[in-house]
């Protein structure tokens, strides 16, 4: 009996010593300078997220805010033995209202302080030229492309997902069905490995609406579509988070070059629809 007492009184005195120590530990931390320094300067570097707007069967998608990671900035700061807030470690604080799973609206614009170009893809569309362009500009677009397009360059797709372009779905001659919905999303989620699907509309179509929302595929409408004049109608309509959409013709590559210095002299990133409408 006195040999259990002892055990009993040993693993206490273990157990006691373990938490005693924990607490010391905490209470050293917590009165470490470096990591006072941490928290005092957590309000002047925390951004607020910006909510998606949602106006009826419309949203435009919001921005994350983001805010210091304590803990993990303090192991930085304390493995460097000094407080430097080139070490801070932020971490992303989601809109409360997300674009995220609202399949059943039509995005119309992002928030953030950039535009996205959409060049849509059609049956007998060379892309080579536009392709080019942006690659000497060092650009990322989208490229919205039609199913027959599609069928025939499947490794292209496979290569513009690779090269951090997005690849929208066009339908077949802008007409949307479940099934070619669906293999096209495949290959370009599975194979291609993009985050998400899109489909394209210029009017609303509550039916094509439906059938992409069952595919998990966002419906993207332009707040800018050029029909003519492409620098003209960009330079008239162009705000904050536009989503412009271009057919590839010789006007559309003329005035390309021009379009990106005229976007780029407004103080607007060019990005890929994936980076627009990502929060």
């Amino acid at each position: 009996m006195k040999k259990i007492f002892e055990s009993i009184g040993f693993i206490t005195l273990i157990l006691f010593s373990f938490v005693y120590t924990n607490k010391i530990t905490t209470v050293i931390k917590e009165n470490d300078d470096i990591l006072e320094q941490i928290k005092n300067i957590q309000s002047q570097y925390k951004t607020e997220p910006i909510d998606a707007i949602i106006e009826g069967n419309t949203i435009i998608a919001g921005i994350s805010g983001s805010q210091i990671n304590v803990q993990e900035s303090y192991k930085k700061m304390k493995k460097a033995n000094q407080f430097n807030t080139n070490l801070l470690v932020y971490e992303k604080i989601k809109p409360t209202i997300s674009v995220q799973n609202n399949y059943d609206k039509y995005i119309i614009k992002g928030s953030k302080n950039a535009v996205s170009l959409i060049f849509l893809v059609e049956k007998y569309n060379n892309i080579d030229k536009v392709l080019k362009i942006l690659n000497d500009n060092n650009l990322k677009a989208t490229f919205f492309i039609d199913g027959n397009w599609f069928e025939e360059n499947n490794e292209k797709i496979i290569d513009l997902i690779d090269k951090d372009y997005t690849v929208g779905n066009l339908g077949y001659n802008y007409n949307y069905n479940v099934n070619g919905i669906s293999w096209m999303n495949t290959i370009v989620t599975k194979i291609g490995n993009q985050k998400n699907t899109y489909c394209y509309l210029e009017d609303e179509n509550n039916e094509i609406l439906s059938i992409c929302q069952k595919n998990n595929s966002y419906t993207i409408k332009p707040n800018i579509i050029v029909k003519n004049n492409p620098l003209i109608t960009i330079k008239q309509q162009l705000v904050k988070g536009s989503i412009i959409s271009l057919k590839i013709n010789d006007n559309t590559i003329t005035e390309l070059p021009l379009i990106i210095e005229y976007i780029n002299s407004r103080g607007l990133n060019i990005v890929n629809l994936e980076e627009l409408l990502d929060e």
